[in-house]
């Protein structure tokens, strides 16, 4: 199995309210050719499905892994990836879209969440997002998946981000909601504006023993909030939330979330078997594959604005923003519009 990388939090640039367009292609080293289509997506309606299949476990790398898996087992492989805090439950729409177009779709429960578990109590619980993405990469490998496409937001987008810059062989084309989202501990030193601050408030939170104790008292209300502020256009109801929200209760889930923010922050070490790939990863590098990044028009959590991050793909790219009141979890929100974004990137 492969090693991997990091991440640190996202800077806030600005809103992504500028662009109110569908799709946005730039020019210079980034290609303007836009994706087309081999395959239209049919009419998705958000929350038409509430379950998935009988979800499966493996063991990969250090953890025994829970996931879903739909479509043919022979057909081009799509991997999903959900944040924080959510769960699989973010592609229950965007699933069967797939899956009826011909693709075997893989959506694996992160490490600290829902069925996945550590093989040994020795481990350490780190949330360092190399970790994170380095679970994915041994996933692959004891599926014998070769290649695959990856999409994600949130922290799912992170370590597509991540794989697609240090292992460009085992992706074959990327959709990151939110962009570009590498970075490195020395850049999480860098203080923002105060507004920017004020929507990391968490972050800060978390950097507490009482930020600790709290999340683990609270987490179903504290990720209600996070739902609320991240998407506030979202009428999501009870039953949606609780049905994510049970993937909270894994017994390394508060572990995992707290190192995750405060590596990020330079708090927290991370594991010195990645530290080439740290620095790696500190130098920001372009990632080559083909992409697609995507927005919502009303996401309420930190982002960055497209423009700041377009150069960072050196491939064939794309960005689209959704229109229509969609936040933060934009696969669960906007199921039919990420579908279609994974097929084009994918086939174009």
């Amino acid at each position: 199995m492969s090693d991997i990388i990091n991440q640190d939090r996202r800077r806030f640039l600005g809103a992504a309210a500028g662009i109110a367009v569908a799709q946005w292609s730039l020019s210079g080293p980034v290609q303007a050719e836009a994706f087309k289509a081999k395959a239209t997506v049919g009419a998705v309606k958000p929350g038409e499905h509430i379950s998935f299949g009988p979800l499966k476990q493996i063991d990969a790398g250090v953890l025994n892994v829970g996931y879903a898996d739909a479509g043919p087992a022979d057909g081009p492989v799509v991997i999903l990836l959900h944040g924080w805090p959510y769960d699989i439950y973010s592609y229950v729409d965007v699933a069967p879209a797939l899956a009826s177009a011909g693709y075997r779709v893989i959506i694996p429960y992160l490490r600290g969440y829902g069925t996945t578990r550590f093989l040994s109590q020795d481990t350490v619980r780190s949330g360092q997002p190399v970790a994170v993405s380095a679970d994915i990469i041994a996933l692959m490998d004891v599926l014998k998946i070769e290649k695959a496409t990856l999409a994600g937001y949130d922290w799912g987008a992170r370590t597509a981000n991540i794989i697609a810059a240090l292992w460009p062989e085992r992706c074959k084309a990327m959709v990151s909601v939110s962009g570009y989202l590498i970075g490195s501990q020395e850049a999480g030193k860098m203080p923002l504006p105060p507004k920017a601050e004020l929507q990391w408030w968490y972050q800060f939170y978390f950097a507490t023993e009482r930020g600790r104790e709290g999340y683990a008292k609270y987490r179903h209300d504290f990720s209600k909030l996070i739902w609320q502020l991240a998407s506030p256009k979202w009428a999501f109801d009870d039953a949606t939330f609780d049905r994510s929200a049970r993937a909270f209760d894994n017994p390394d889930h508060v572990d995992i979330v707290v190192h995750n923010y405060r590596w990020r922050m330079a708090l927290a070490e991370g594991e010195a078997k990645y530290d080439e790939y740290e620095k790696k990863l500190a130098t920001f590098p372009a990632i080559g594959v083909p992409t697609i990044t995507m927005e919502g028009d009303a996401n309420g959590a930190p982002h960055p604005e497209p423009s700041t991050y377009a150069k960072k793909f050196s491939g064939k790219y794309e960005h689209r923003t959704i229109t229509g009141g969609v936040g933060h979890n934009l696969p669960q929100e906007a199921p039919q519009a990420f579908a279609q974004a994974v097929i084009d990137v994918s086939e174009g």
